[in-house]
């Protein structure tokens, strides 16, 4: 069975084609991006029509590139970036840009709201995340949270406000484009704060709903990510060079997905993510929060199962800021002029070469440490004005040493996720390291290093989350267990384990790493109120 994922990342789309018989077979796979328009006011906003764009010559490169007939795709899904905020009109038009979920214009909002109160925790009232913890294990501690966008419009935009029929997602909003159908999956639901995970229980909840003020008639009716919503409209085939009537399922948001994709499918299976946003999380049969370390269970694909959840904003994108700003800008650097014909041959991209540079530069990176916070951060403590910084540059530190010390940064922070995942729940003593950061030898064995966790990487990387989504779709066309369908297809393909002799310059490290926010929180406030 031929399957088309649209896995709609912060800044790219990568359209993959799957054949899923005795195995999973990835069949071709095609990326464009978008841009990102970033204003003074904390804004992070996207455009409907470049994602449209997007897929539609992704799709058409991808069928291309497989040979294959339109006649021949069974079902499409989308795996996409969550928490965004996407308003739109009785036609499913948007009637505005889409915030994704870096938008921090509503701080205001978020202070006047939360901040309201004789008692807080996190700078919260305790009251209204108590009310919110008791309905789902969460709470909205962060002014990037997706209600905060929809009182933003409330306040700043009334006329689009007074137009809204409903408040989606990314994925709801690309599957209602498909099929006209505007409906939403639990997964992306739960992202709003306003639904209600218990048992029995699942839907809106009228109780928040009404203590933050939101519309119940914005609120679209829950389907499953598994479920089939439809059949692709005339006028989207045409356009995606597809087939009308071809099934799309309710797919859902990328931490949802790439759990199954990573093949952690029992209960306390843990895995590491690195793409431009990076995490850690657990899968669980039940739901747990930690709000001192921002940290909950998010709604898994399955039924009734959670994926505890600890978010780096900036992972892999530090390293795309790093390549840009140290390397491509004077590329002379590593590049001997005369040899520039024979290191291109060798290495596939500027990424890889620029791995292997690394590779020679010790564990510590010299004595140079980078903060991985360049769009603020979430877990384990939510702050939107912390910033990067690479701390200890003496005059004998050079170019290579700053690049490693980003790739350590991001691991030193993902293992302070993780540590802090550790206080609530049991976590895997070997761990699934995914996403395009999984690429590099160098930062798995980084990763291990730090951790002191064994760690694991799969086939197609960068593309688990997709593979996830395939999963899940093609388990409900098969009608089987979709965890039992990951057990079976995916595997581990190398293995990294942890050099003790690392382990003293990391441990001194990571020590420092851990103080540079406590140590900078009032700096960070003061430069960028």
């Amino acid at each position: 069975m031929y399957i088309i994922i649209y896995d709609f990342g912060t800044s790219s789309v990568k359209t993959c084609l799957f054949n899923i018989e005795s195995d999973i077979q990835l069949v071709a796979c095609s990326t464009a991006g978008y841009n990102t328009f970033f204003s003074d006011d904390g804004g992070a906003e996207q455009d409907t029509e470049e994602w449209w764009d997007a897929i539609c010559q992704t799709t058409h490169a991808s069928l291309e590139e497989s040979a294959l007939t339109p006649d021949q795709i069974e079902g499409i899904a989308f795996c996409t970036q969550m928490q965004g905020a996407v308003f739109v009109d009785r036609d499913g038009q948007a009637l505005r840009r889409p915030m994704n979920y870096l938008d921090q214009k509503g701080v205001k909002e978020y202070k006047e709201c939360m901040g309201s109160g004789l008692i807080k925790v996190s700078g919260c009232s305790l009251y209204k995340l108590f009310r919110n913890i008791i309905v789902n294990y969460a709470g909205s501690v962060s002014a990037k949270d997706p209600v905060w966008k929809y009182k933003w419009v409330e306040k700043h935009e009334p006329e689009i406000f007074n137009k809204i029929y409903k408040w989606l997602d990314v994925c709801d909003y690309l599957v209602s484009r498909c099929t006209g159908r505007i409906v939403r999956t639990p997964d992306s639901a739960f992202g709003t704060f306003l639904y209600d995970t218990r048992k029995g229980k699942e839907g809106w909840n009228k109780g928040l709903l009404k203590m933050y003020k939101v519309k119940p008639e914005h609120m679209p009716e829950i389907v499953e990510c598994t479920d089939r919503i439809g059949g692709l409209t005339k006028k989207a085939a045409k356009e995606l060079g597809l087939v009308e009537g071809i099934s799309v399922f309710g797919g859902g948001g990328d931490a949802t997905f790439v759990n199954i994709g990573a093949g952690c499918v029992k209960p306390g299976d843990t895995h590491i993510y690195i793409g431009t946003s990076g995490w850690v999380s657990t899968y669980l049969d039940y739901q747990t929060v930690d709000i001192n370390a921002m940290i909950t269970g998010v709604m898994s694909a399955k039924k009734g199962c959670f994926n505890y959840y600890a978010e780096l904003e900036t992972a892999g994108k530090c390293f795309e800021w790093a390549v840009k700003r140290l390397a491509e800008d004077e590329v002379n650097v590593y590049l001997d002029h005369t040899k520039v014909a024979d290191v291109e041959n060798k290495h596939k991209n500027l990424y890889e070469y620029l791995s292997e540079q690394v590779s020679h530069v010790p564990p510590g990176a010299n004595g140079v440490i980078f903060t991985p916070w360049l769009h603020g951060n979430r877990c384990p403590f939510e702050d939107s004005k912390a910033g990067g910084m690479f701390f200890n540059l003496r005059v004998e530190n050079d170019k290579r040493d700053m690049i490693r010390a980003v790739l350590e940064g991001i691991c030193y922070h993902l293992r302070w996720n993780l540590e802090c995942e550790k206080r609530k729940v049991k976590t895997s003593d070997t761990i699934r390291f995914v996403g395009g950061g999984a690429l590099s030898s160098v930062t798995c064995q980084m990763l291990a290093d730090i951790t002191g966790h064994t760690i694991e990487t799969v086939d197609n990387t960068q593309e688990v989350g997709a593979i996830g989504t395939a999963l899940v779709v093609a388990a409900g066309i098969m009608n089987v267990d979709v965890l039992e369908l990951a057990n079976k297809y995916v595997k581990a393909n190398h293995v990294y384990k942890p050099n003790t002799d690392n382990s003293q310059i990391y441990e001194r490290n990571y020590k420092i790493f851990k103080k540079l926010y406590k140590n900078n929180v009032s700096a960070f406030r003061k430069l960028n109120e």
